[in-house]
């Protein structure tokens, strides 16, 4: 199956199963590189940001343990997802990463670095953050809310009201050398809490007590 069959599929299933809404799509821009930060609550997620309105082109870090799902292997296989063993320091698909950002593509990560079992946000990892700083890569953060109601919506007959919320770029300074993890440290909470500001307070978790978010709210 190809790529763009995957997606017409993706795309009436999805409508037809569940309310899907996007917003602030003119965020996103249309061409070049750019990483979509997103929070991840469900494996329906990577579904959701593959039939974005926007970008046709986007592909996705995916944890390698859907390998073992032949359905998701699929799925995600045809979709041309970059294959992420979580285990350990996985350099070649960071450098997979690194090279379909330098063909202009969209790439969407998930800085928690796993799902969240509970459905709120959990610390961002520096990943994301030293992924953008080194290829000088823009980031529209996206909040999904509805995904961890999802399946559970389905079997008791209800269709899941979905969304997903992109907000403003975030760009980050090159790295120094010297203040190197302090530097990561203060731009992967500036992703998460930007992905944040695009949720309902219930998702905010780790970032609740924030006070960049209690002005906000």
């Amino acid at each position: 199956m190809k790529r763009e069959t995957l997606q017409k599929i993706a795309f009436s299933l999805l409508h037809t199963l569940s309310k899907v809404e996007f917003s602030g799509c003119e965020h996103l821009p249309k061409t070049g590189p750019v990483i979509v930060a997103t929070n991840h609550m469900s494996r329906v997620d990577t579904l959701l940001l593959f039939i974005n309105p926007v970008r046709t082109d986007i592909t996705a870090l995916v944890a390698d343990k859907y390998l073992n799902n032949p359905l998701f292997r699929f799925i995600l296989t045809t979709g041309g997802v970059i294959w992420l063993d979580r285990s350990q320091a996985d350099f070649g698909a960071l450098r997979k990463a690194r090279e379909v950002l330098k063909e202009g593509v969209a790439l969407g990560i998930a800085p928690e670095g796993t799902r969240s079992a509970s459905g709120k946000l959990q610390e961002g990892k520096p990943g994301t953050a030293m992924l953008a700083a080194t290829t000088r890569t823009v980031i529209v953060p996206v909040g999904i809310s509805g995904t961890d109601t999802f399946f559970r919506d389905l079997l008791h007959l209800r269709r899941p009201r979905v969304h997903l919320r992109f907000g403003p770029p975030i760009h980050l300074l090159t790295l120094d050398r010297d203040t190197r993890d302090e530097q990561l440290k203060q731009a992967t909470e500036k992703i998460m809490l930007g992905i944040a500001s695009l949720l309902p307070p219930r998702y905010w978790g780790f970032y609740k007590d924030h006070p960049r978010l209690k002005s906000t709210n």
